[in-house]
């Protein structure tokens, strides 16, 4: 099984530039940055880094299915904006652990819409997994009274992510399927590029203009899209969309480390969490630490 599995190292590099990403773009956000700049950045960097699999292969594009990567694009942008409204409308001490539930979405996708068999090693995985995600995000706080708001853009969100990394596979890398990953991936994210002209409504322009805010929002968006070709160049090549997620769940404790580590060095509300809280994400980082290696071994 180690032999069928060291495709697994791209999304666990994912899960690091993730994390990694994230502490950049959030120096962003506190400096006024709206979500709507980020992901523009993020996505207009995508697009460019994802055009470089273009130049790998010469095979011809199946113009009768261009469709298909318009498709899966819409679903990835559409994602993005369901966890904006659950993120910056809702409740995050909810919508953090909620958006933990795409790994076992993804089980039950790709079984849907995959017409995979998985193996109850995989199955069990990705239950512990998204266990795991929400003890490791749970903060315990939070404003009831926009619970059923959250949890709605949450779940939104993580059906459109789910179906997009099925589709991704089900149209690059599964049997008798038309495309190939230098075709396919560029197209994909040149329509991303496309749809996420609608962000220019609120894109801040002057905050490109200050060196303290340009730094780490450039930074921070060429991470996560770099953690985005990991991703989807291992679901495009590979497929393996279950057990990719459930590796791909380590980004949460590699953001609680992260976070913890440069609260404790430069200040921050990281720091001072509870004995109970801290004892809740020990306890998810064991269950997210146990289903990967289930994945791995026995997936």
């Amino acid at each position: 099984m180690l032999e069928d599995s060291y495709h697994l190292l791209f999304p666990l590099l994912a899960s690091v530039l993730f994390a990694s990403g994230l502490l950049f773009l959030k120096r962003a956000t506190v400096a006024g940055t709206n979500p709507w700049t980020v992901t523009l950045v993020a996505n207009l960097w995508a697009a460019t880094l994802f055009s470089s699999f273009w130049f790998l292969e010469s095979d011809p594009i199946p113009w009768a299915l261009a469709w298909q990567p318009a498709l899966v694009a819409l679903f990835y942008v559409s994602g993005q904006i369901g966890t904006f409204f659950a993120i910056n409308h809702g409740d995050v001490s909810i919508a953090a652990p909620l958006f933990g539930i795409k790994v076992l979405l993804v089980a039950i996708m790709a079984t849907l819409i995959g017409g995979q068999n998985l193996a109850a090693a995989i199955w069990l995985a990705a239950v512990l997994a998204t266990v795991g995600i929400a003890l490791v995000q749970w903060t315990g706080g939070g404003h009831r009274k926009r619970i059923w708001y959250t949890i709605l853009s949450a779940l939104a969100a993580s059906c459109s992510f789910s179906v997009f990394d099925v589709l991704v596979q089900k149209f690059c890398s599964s049997p008798g399927a038309a495309w190939s990953t230098g075709r396919f991936l560029p197209l994909m994210f040149w329509s991303v590029a496309v749809y996420s002209s609608v962000f220019l409504v609120g894109f801040q322009k002057e905050k490109l203009a200050d060196p303290r805010v340009r730094r780490p929002l450039l930074l921070g968006g060429m991470l996560i899209a770099m953690q985005a070709m990991c991703i989807v160049f291992t679901l495009s090549a590979f497929g393996d969309a279950p057990r990719v997620n459930v590796v791909y769940s380590m980004r949460g404790i590699w953001g609680v480390l992260l976070a913890w580590g440069t609260a404790v060095i430069w200040g921050g509300s990281e720091a001072d969490l509870t004995i109970r809280v801290m004892i809740l994400r020990l306890a998810g980082a064991l269950l997210i630490t146990v289903s990967v290696v289930i994945a791995i071994l026995f997936g």
